[in-house]
C-alpha cells in the first residue's frame, strides 16, 4: 500500500481528533506565524508522530512528498531577490530527501531522483535541477536556521518512522538538536548553568504548547503569560495569585501580565479531565526529549503513591467528597492526589496525577494511573505503600503480567510470625499465602518478613513485611520509593498557595507543580548527558536555576 488522499485524510482527521495538539501550529498560538521555522518544526513533529503510525505509510520518501508545506511562508529564509527556476518550497523538500539519506554531495540525490521517476512524479518535479543549483541553493540561498531546520525535521522523520517500525535509510542520531560537540567534558558551575540555559529553552517550548485556556480569540494578554506567571509562583515558597500577580508585573518582561483573580478565573474553567489531558500531553513530549539519549530507561519500574495537601480547617460544607479524611486516618481533613512516577534507573519523572475523591477504591485509582504509565513507557514492576495492600489490586497487577513490592500491613498472624523470627534470631523469613478473592477465588503471593537494622523496638515491630508475586529477588528495589517521597517534597515547594475550595483549581496546582518537577529533572538529566556523558540520580542542575530559566529565557516567559 501507499500513501492516499484516504489515508492522508485519516492522519490528519486523527490529528484534529487530539486534544491540545493542533496542527499548523501558527493557527493555534501566537508564538509561532507562517514564517516560524520553530513551528515548521513543531509540525512536523506533530504529523510524523501520526503519519507513521498508518499501515499505508511506510516510505519517508513518501511523507516528504506529501507532507503540506504549501502554508508555509520560506520568504524570509530565501536570500536570493530575483526570479529563480526553482521554488523554496521545492527545494525544501530536495534537501529533506538528501539529509533523510546522509549524503554530504548533492550528486548522490541527483542520481536518485533520476533513478526514481515516481517519486519526480509525486514531487511534481518537471526538470532534475543540476548539480551547481542544488549546491548554490544550499549554501547561498537558504540562510543557515532554514539550513538547520532541514537537519532538525529530518531527524524528527527518522525517529518517528523508526519508532513506528517504517524501514528507514540510515540510523538516526540520537543526540538532542541542542547539543554540541565537546572533546572534553566541562561540569563547571557556569557551564552547567549555560547548558541548562539552553536545554531549558528548548524543552519548554516542547512541553509547553500542551496546555491550552478556553479563552476566546483575540485576548490582549498572551496565553503563555497564565503559564508564565504560574511558573513564578512556584518560585516562592507560599506565594499565592494576587500577591505573585503583583510581583510578577516587576519581574516579566510582558507588556501585560493576569491579574490574580483573572488568573484563577481562567484555571477555575478547566475540568479535572481536561487538565489530566493536557498533563499527559504535556509528559508525552517530554518523554520524547528523554529518550533521544540512551541513558534514559523506558522499561523499568514504576511508584504509585497518593500525597495529601496541608490539612484543611475550614469549613468543609458542600466539599465532602474532596477534602477528605486523611491517610493517617486522624479526625483531620485534606486534599488528596495520586501520581504514578518512573523510579529506579529511568529519570523520576511523573507520568500521570490525579485526584482522589471520596468512595474510589485503591483499585480504581491504580487501574486508572496504571492505564496511563502503560501507555507512555514500557512497566515491568510496580512500587506501592501499605495502603495499597489490597488482594484485589494485586491481583490486578499479577493479571496485567505486572510484579510488584508492596509492605503489608501487619495482622495478628503476621505479628505472631515475626514474634517467633525475633526468638528464633532470624532475621529474614519468606513464606507462600493465599488471599482471598471471594467466591473461592484466591490470590498467591509471598510475604517476606525482613528485620530492620538498628530499630528502636525490641519486639516484633523490628520486622516488617512485604508481599510480591516475584519473591524476595525484586525486595531491594522497594528502596527506590523514596525517590517518590522526596519527590512530593519538591513538588509541594513548588506549589502556589491558595485558600480556594475550587477542586480543578486545586488540582491544577498540583499537577503544574508535578509538570514543573518533572521537566526540572529532564532538564537535569539532558545536561548531564551532555556535560558527562553519564547519568547520576543526584541532580546536577539544581531545581531552582530551572524554574528561574523557565520563567526569564524561554518562550513562556
Amino acid at each position: 500500500m501507499v500513501a492516499s488522499c484516504d489515508s492522508q485524510r485519516t492522519v490528519f482527521r486523527r490529528i484534529a481528533q487530539q486534544s491540545y495538539a493542533e496542527w499548523p501550529a501558527y493557527g493555534s498560538t501566537p508564538l509561532y506565524d507562517r514564517s516560524s521555522l520553530a513551528g515548521l518544526e513543531e509540525d512536523i513533529w506533530t504529523v510524523a508522530s501520526t503519519w507513521f503510525d498508518h499501515q499505508a505509510h511506510h516510505s519517508v520518501d513518501e511523507f516528504v512528498s506529501h507532507y503540506p508545506v504549501a502554508y508555509v511562508e520560506f520568504g524570509p529564509h530565501d536570500r536570493y531577490s530575483g526570479a529563480t527556476q526553482y521554488e523554496m518550497a521545492l527545494l525544501f523538500r530536495l534537501f529533506l530527501l538528501k539529509e533523510l539519506r546522509g549524503w554530504t554531495h548533492e550528486t548522490a540525490l541527483l542520481t536518485y531522483l533520476t533513478h526514481h521517476p515516481e517519486l519526480r512524479e509525486q514531487l511534481e518535479l518537471e526538470t532534475i535541477p543540476d548539480q551547481s543549483t542544488l549546491w548554490r541553493s544550499w549554501h547561498e540561498r537558504f540562510t543557515t536556521e532554514l539550513r538547520e531546520t532541514v537537519e532538525a525535521t529530518a531527524r524528527t522523520i527518522l525517529i518517528k518512522a523508526q519508532n513506528a517500525g517504517v524501514a528507514v535509510p540510515r540510523e538516526p542520531e540520537r543526540r538532542l538538536p541542542f547539543q554540541r560537540d565537546q572533546e572534553e567534558s566541562d561540569t563547571s558551575d557556569q557551564a552547567v548553568l549555560d547548558e541548562a540555559a539552553s536545554v531549558t529553552d528548548h524543552v519548554s517550548r516542547v512541553v509547553f504548547p500542551a496546555f491550552s485556556l478556553n479563552r476566546d480569540d483575540g485576548c490582549e494578554i498572551h496565553e503563555n503569560a497564565y503559564w508564565d506567571l504560574q511558573t513564578h509562583l512556584g518560585l516562592r515558597d507560599g506565594l499565592a495569585a494576587n500577591e505573585g500577580a503583583r510581583s510578577f508585573v516587576y519581574e516579566s518582561n510582558r507588556d501585560r501580565t493576569p491579574l490574580g483573580h483573572a488568573h484563577r478565573d481562567q484555571i477555575r474553567d478547566l475540568s479535572v479531565e481536561q487538565i489530566r489531558e493536557m498533563y499527559r500531553q504535556a509528559v508525552t513530549r517530554l518523554l520524547e526529549e528523554a529518550a533521544e539519549t540512551e541513558e534514559f530507561f523506558r522499561a523499568g519500574i514504576i511508584a504509585i503513591d497518593i500525597t495529601e495537601a496541608d490539612p484543611f480547617t475550614g469549613d468543609r460544607t458542600g466539599h465532602e467528597d474532596e477534602i477528605i479524611g486523611t491517610k493517617e486516618k486522624t479526625d483531620e481533613y485534606a486534599y488528596q492526589w495520586a501520581t504514578v512516577q518512573l523510579v529506579g534507573n529511568a529519570v523520576p519523572i511523573v507520568l500521570d496525577a490525579r485526584p482522589v475523591r471520596k468512595g474510589e477504591t485503591r483499585k480504581e485509582i491504580v487501574e486508572d494511573l496504571l492505564d496511563s504509565a502503560e501507555d507512555l513507557v514500557h512497566v515491568d514492576n510496580v512500587l506501592m505503600d501499605r495502603e495499597f495492600d489490597s488482594q484485589h489490586v494485586l491481583e490486578m497487577l499479577s493479571q496485567r503480567g505486572l510484579s510488584y513490592v508492596v509492605p503489608k500491613r501487619m495482622q495478628t498472624s503476621e505479628k505472631a510470625q515475626a514474634k517467633r523470627l525475633l526468638q528464633r534470631g532470624q532475621d529474614r523469613y519468606e513464606t507462600d499465602r493465599k488471599l482471598h478473592l471471594g467466591k473461592n477465588e484466591w490470590h498467591e503471593t509471598t510475604l517476606i518478613y525482613r528485620q530492620k537494622e538498628d530499630s528502636e523496638h525490641d519486639d516484633h515491630r523490628q520486622y516488617s513485611v512485604f508481599m510480591s508475586n516475584r519473591g524476595s529477588g525484586f525486595l531491594t528495589e522497594y528502596g527506590y520509593r523514596w525517590e517518590i517521597e522526596s519527590g512530593y517534597k519538591s513538588i509541594k515547594r513548588f506549589m502556589a498557595a491558595t485558600t480556594s475550595k475550587n477542586f480543578g483549581l486545586r488540582f491544577f496546582y498540583f499537577a503544574f507543580a508535578c509538570l514543573l518537577y518533572s521537566i526540572w529533572r529532564a532538564v537535569d538529566l539532558l545536561v548531564q548527558v551532555e556535560l558527562t556523558g553519564e547519568y547520576e540520580h543526584s541532580p546536577m542542575v539544581t531545581a531552582d536555576n530551572t524554574l528561574t530559566l523557565l520563567k526569564k529565557e524561554t518562550g513562556i516567559g
